[in-house]
């Protein structure tokens, strides 16, 4: 690789790894060997086998609390079928890299990568790098990181897809399970019995149908999706259980305690209401010490703009507490709205644009 501008070449490597919901040691591996070539001190941990996290740092220590980057090995499914390309194709065509996690979020990872390496060989900038597993079902592996190989941080930058647009937190994220329980009956005698499905579906019915879920001056409004759906065995089996799963995305005001108390009374008293996931949402304050300028630093313009907040949950929500509460600012070259679908791909002079700003951040230092 080329003293500068490695980047693309080591997302493309990244994409080309099948990391689709889960074998992101592969990924880690390779992060953690250009790393260690740069002679950053690198731990690699896997708490689950074939699944592991990197933390890295380097830098003076001391008393400077270090610059902490983060972003996740794992991407969501993609069914080859459904595509027009490889999704592990990783092949640059009309400026755009191809491939599943090529926005969300393999490009910000090797951005973050070579402008950490950079400031490393400059002799410039204290930064920690931790890269995850599992973020896009819940967080799991940011969640397994020991909190002892982390160093205090001022500063957390995420590596999600925002188009090098500074986002200053996200919506919290509430998984629910909700379980409906009837007696079993033979299906030509349905009076017998008690309907599991029916009484989930209506359930199901008003959760969807519902309009009044509170609105945030800052992160917008709270959302309840109705995600899966599971009941029944055959159709002459009056069904004694069914089961939906709801993902809610929370705002200030709006908490997981709220939004229980507002579905649990939607569903009735006799639907079970069990959390699966509970994290919270991020709002950094546009005017921390030192913020704006770290904001003018990645995006020019950006301290004197509206804050913006996402929809979606980061790593973020577990690492700030591992961190000690720093200022978080996602960023990324990918485009939020190839995060997920069919034939992602991410802009190339987006992703060289970004690994500039990091460099330069860096290069400037902690905001503490």
């Amino acid at each position: 690789m080329s003293e500068t501008g490695w980047a693309l070449g080591l997302a493309q490597r990244l994409v080309r790894m099948d990391t689709r919901g889960g074998g992101e040691r592969k990924a880690a591996d390779l992060v953690a060997e250009v790393l260690d070539g740069a002679g950053f001190d690198v731990r690699v941990d896997e708490p689950v086998k074939g699944r592991a996290n990197v933390v890295a740092r380097s830098g003076p220590g001391g008393p400077r609390a270090p610059i902490t980057f983060t972003g996740h090995l794992d991407t969501v499914p993609a069914d080859p079928a459904g595509w027009s390309f490889d999704p592990l194709s990783g092949e640059i065509r009309d400026g755009r890299l191809l491939g599943r996690g090529s926005s969300d979020m393999k490009a910000g990872v090797a951005c973050q990568v070579e402008a950490a390496v950079r400031a490393a060989r400059d002799g410039l900038g204290d930064v920690q790098l931790a890269f995850t597993f599992g973020e896009e079902t819940g967080c799991d592996g940011a969640a397994m990181i020991d909190d002892s190989s982390l160093a205090p941080s001022d500063l957390l930058v995420v590596a999600e897809p925002t188009g090098n647009r500074t986002i200053l937190g996200h919506k919290g994220v509430l998984w629910l399970k909700a379980t409906a329980r009837g007696v079993s009956a033979h299906g030509s005698r349905p009076e017998l019995g008690r309907n599991a499905i029916a009484a989930l579906a209506a359930a199901a019915t008003r959760v969807h149908g519902h309009g009044g879920w509170p609105v945030s001056a800052t992160h917008g409004p709270a959302t309840v999706n109705v995600g899966t759906f599971h009941a029944g065995v055959q159709p002459n089996l009056v069904p004694d259980h069914a089961e939906m799963r709801l993902d809610v995305r929370t705002v200030p005001g709006f908490g997981s305690e709220d939004a229980v108390a507002a579905i649990a009374e939607l569903c009735g008293g006799e639907i079970e209401i069990e959390r699966l996931l509970d994290l919270p949402g991020v709002a950094t304050d546009p005017a921390a010490p030192g913020l704006p300028k770290v904001l003018e630093t990645l995006a020019p313009g950006s301290s004197a703009a509206a804050p913006e907040y996402a929809t979606y949950f980061t790593d973020a929500s577990v690492l700030t507490a591992k961190l000690g509460a720093p200022a978080v600012v996602i960023y990324g070259p990918g485009d939020a709205e190839q995060a997920h679908v069919t034939d992602e791909s991410c802009s190339v002079p987006a992703i060289a644009a970004a690994t500039e700003a990091l460099y330069r951040l860096l290069c400037a230092g902690s905001p503490g």
